[in-house]
């Protein structure tokens, strides 16, 4: 498939960035809709399914809405208010949505099952107004489960690919930001030209500018919202996905355990992946009590954040502590001496 999307000065002059958690939401799902997942995510699924098994109904809502292929529906990823929404002002305006925007994007849903709407959609259907709150709730859980534990390394990922194309903007243009999105995203004397999606856009169904926003999930895609009167939104494949999951190196273990001491350095190192205060325990030797309240003092100075999935809580590292962790922060600080 091959559409073209024409573009005035107005449009190009409106062309901004963002960094948008439910779009990670939507894209995540499709990603552990598909069989097998696709190989750059499959370290991450393996660690959040058995999570998901536990919630088991609030997982099959959201599933039967983003299958693996075909329409997403447009009222889950509303325009953007600002660069970086948190997701509860996104929440705010699902829940917001008016019942016959909800029952048109069901309607489309129904269609690629020979006309009927998978059963856990069904009061959704019936009710939107009634059971939009309940579908947030769905999505909230779902965030603390998948996504929460690992935003910090999805989000600085995301940021420096809207950096580096801030760059590109400022040195090359706009328009070659546009030809360098994705392999199937093309600038083309005065149009973008998409090719090879599961949907098209096209100039007279949007509205004007064009909103861009980096996905961890979307790979290998680009994934397109085209509902009037809003911009058109392409979410497309973020740089640098190929080495989200790899552990990361933590070769300031040794300088942080001057300062911080010995176990909490090892237990910021033992976070590459969330984890337990039981899995933690299990994994160092020291006692639950003793990682316990350890994570509470690493909590309190911003290094961790804890995140409840279900009956327990995971810890994660933050941006912060996994700065000091780099081998860069390690080296930087030898230089220093």
């Amino acid at each position: 498939m091959r559409t073209a999307l024409a573009f005035s000065t107005d449009d190009l002059a409106r062309t901004r960035f963002a960094v948008s958690p439910m779009w990670e939401v939507v894209t995540s799902l499709r990603a552990l809709a598909h069989t097998p997942v696709p190989a750059l995510h499959r370290q991450w699924a393996g660690q959040v399914r058995p999570r998901l098994a536990a919630v088991g109904p609030v997982y099959r809502r959201l599933a039967a809405m983003v299958p693996p292929e075909g329409h997403l529906p447009d009222f889950l990823n509303p325009v953007p208010a600002a660069s970086a929404p948190a997701l509860a002002d996104e929440l705010a305006a699902i829940a917001a949505t008016a019942p016959a925007q909800v029952r048109a994007d069901l309607d489309l849903l129904a269609a690629a099952h020979d006309g009927r709407l998978p059963a856990p959609l069904e009061p959704l259907y019936r009710d939107p107004a009634g059971r939009l709150p309940r579908l947030t709730a769905d999505i909230e859980a779902y965030w603390q489960l998948a996504l929460a534990p690992y935003w910090a390394r999805i989000r600085a990922l995301l940021d420096a690919d809207v950096l580096h194309r801030a760059r590109q903007a400022v040195g090359h243009g706009t328009a070659h930001v546009l030809d360098d999105l994705h392999e199937t995203v093309r600038w083309d004397g005065g149009a973008l030209r998409l090719e090879q999606r599961h949907c098209a856009v096209r100039r007279l169904d949007a509205g004007a500018g064009l909103l861009l926003v980096p996905s961890v999930f979307a790979w290998p895609r680009v994934l397109t919202r085209s509902l009037p009167p809003d911009p058109p939104q392409l979410a497309y494949p973020a740089r640098g996905i190929a080495t989200l999951w790899e552990p990361r190196p933590s070769t300031g273990s040794d300088a942080l355990a001057a300062v911080l001491g010995r176990s909490r350095a090892r237990l910021l190192a033992e976070l590459d992946s969330p984890a337990s205060t039981t899995e933690l325990a299990r994994r160092t030797g020291l006692s639950a009590a003793g990682v316990s309240q350890h994570l509470t003092g690493l909590r309190a100075a911003g290094l961790t954040s804890a995140h409840r999935a279900g009956h327990a809580v995971l810890y994660a590292r933050t941006a912060v502590a996994d700065a000091l962790l780099a081998p860069e922060a390690a080296s930087g600080a030898g230089a220093a001496r």
